[in-house]
């Protein structure tokens, strides 16, 4: 019997959350790793703004064939269709899996040919010299979303099998390979400024988020098909197309920081993107973690219509999921400036850099928890196969979004494009709230009341890291390296906020402590 068997399903859900917080966790260091390489031989220069914006389009073509939400719209059906009949399952995969690959290859090659076309749109402050160079580069990353939307299933048949270990090592590996090749090329002379990297976004795409999951899944017992029809077909469209239309500020959101960041000026557009860059490593480490940890378990219930364990696993997900990025945000909002500091300077990123990008982080840092909140509303809406309620919410509030990046960006710079980002995600995150109070009524119980009582026990620690930082500078700033100073703000309000919290939820919330040094991570242990 396997250790997943033995347990109940809030520990396998728990387990699966660690899993998946920690391939995101080691993901995110290697995302910023490889961004601290490009800062230091780059800066914010034009070179790297051109390395960002070459994303728009491929990450476009992504979302226009649900391609980040192929596990989502796949798993409920397919889970489905396994408990009855395992043949026709696998049948319905592997149409699926042919539609699915044959046009992205086709939308692919059409994007690939119109490159020049395209390319002045998604950049508009960009010169004809960097348009072209723009163009060099979106042609060698657009075949890794080729790689990517097929091996979106692959992933999700073992999403369902709960078997997490594969899929938490895909995004180590495509991250792993931009960061080689943005060193190896350029020294092998088989590549020029950022090429590098773009050769690796390929490599690491086919590698590891193509070649890897399809090993898992044949080894697992993959069957396939060569079919074309099914009559879920439908069902699988009618979920996915309110995603495809539906242009959610959840998937615009770093799209329009590349987008908009072009009119605010040269550099904007990194400094933005290292902003976020830190901004998404609590977002993935808990909230997505536990968004995707927790999808299987409530598409399984939904399907069983046992909708109060549904409501209380809901539950559980999101007040677990606060309580733990609450003083994340806090404390990382605290430190931001030595973050970035410690993180990205050095070589062509230099103080004065850290000291633009810092206010951008704090700003952003602020969405973390509404970002918490809409990635488990979102996966709980589509374990239940409704789709349209967040994409038409998504729609409405990108909608109200656009005319205020267009009016701010090029009036008031970067900071106006960090606001509306943070104010947009916050916005959906209440709206996604609010609609949902009928639908799961049962699982709101206490949110708020939690809420409100962590933001009490977090302010203290806050303002003790705050001072802390401040007067640890005005100390060791002289007798120290900017490095290590950034170091110790880091270290020392790291410790003063971790002991400070802990101290209050001992006599205040106990129940946060019991979380944080839960059960089964004994039994995880052992």
């Amino acid at each position: 019997m396997s250790f997943f068997a033995k347990i109940n399903a809030k520990q396998q859900m728990g387990i699966a959350a660690l899993i998946m917080g920690f391939s995101v966790l080691l993901s995110r260091f290697m995302g910023l790793l490889r961004d601290k390489v490009i800062s230091w031989q780059f800066g914010a220069s034009g070179e790297t703004d051109l390395y960002f914006s070459a994303f728009v389009i491929p990450d476009f073509l992504n979302h226009l064939l649900a391609g980040a939400y192929v596990s989502i719209t796949l798993i409920p059906i397919l889970s489905k269709l396994m408990e009855k009949d395992t043949e026709d399952a696998w049948k319905f995969f592997s149409s699926v899996l042919l539609w699915a690959s044959s046009l992205v290859l086709g939308l692919t090659i059409i994007l690939w040919i119109f490159a020049p076309f395209f390319a002045p749109i998604l950049a508009p402050g960009f010169t004809e010299e960097q348009i072209q160079r723009l163009i060099t580069f979106l042609r060698i990353i657009l075949p890794a979303q080729v790689c990517f939307i097929p091996g979106a299933c692959f992933a999700a048949l073992l999403y369902i099998r709960k078997k997490f270990t594969v899929p938490a090592l895909m995004p180590l590996i495509y991250n792993g390979m931009i960061l080689l090749c943005g060193i190896l090329f350029p020294y092998l002379g088989l590549a020029k400024g950022m090429e590098g990297f773009c050769w690796g976004v390929f490599l690491g795409a086919f590698i590891g988020a193509l070649y890897l999951p399809y090993l898992a899944a044949k080894s697992d017992g993959i069957r396939f098909y060569f079919t074309w029809k099914h009559a879920k077909l439908k069902q699988l469209l009618w979920l996915a197309f309110p995603l495809i239309i539906g242009q959610s500020i959840v998937v615009l959101d770093e799209q329009f920081i590349r987008i908009f960041g072009s009119l605010a000026g040269t550099g904007e557009v990194s400094l933005l993107s290292y902003a976020r860059r830190i901004m998404m490593v609590p977002v993935g480490v808990v909230a997505q973690a536990a968004g995707v940890a927790s999808f299987p378990f409530l598409a399984q219930l939904f399907a069983k219509n046992d909708f109060e364990a549904f409501n209380t696993t809901l539950n559980n997900a999101i007040k677990n999921t606060l309580v733990i990025v609450l003083p994340i945000t806090l404390y990382l909002i605290s430190v931001a400036s030595p973050v970035l500091g410690l993180i990205f300077e050095g070589g062509q990123f230099n103080q004065q850099d850290t000291i633009s990008a810092s206010p951008y982080l704090q700003i952003m840092l602020i969405a973390v928890p509404f970002w918490a909140l809409q990635q488990i509303l979102g996966r709980a809406f589509y374990a239940m196969e409704n789709t349209k309620t967040p994409a038409i919410v998504g729609t409405l509030i990108t909608l109200l979004t656009v005319p205020c990046y267009f009016y701010c960006s090029s009036r008031f710079g970067g900071i106006s494009i960090a606001i509306i980002t943070t104010a947009s995600i916050g916005f959906y995150a209440f709206s996604m709230f609010f609609v949902g109070r009928k639908k799961f009524i049962n699982a709101y119980k206490g949110l708020l009341c939690l809420f409100g009582k962590n933001m009490l026990l977090n302010i203290l620690p806050f303002l003790l890291c705050i001072i802390g930082s401040f007067w640890l500078t005005k100390i060791v700033q002289e007798s120290f390296s900017m490095l290590v100073v950034q170091f110790l703000q880091i270290g020392i309000s790291g410790i003063v906020y971790l002991i400070s919290y802990l101290i209050l939820a001992k006599f205040f919330m106990p129940q946060n402590i019991q979380l944080i040094f839960s059960p089964f991570l004994k039994k995880l242990r052992k």
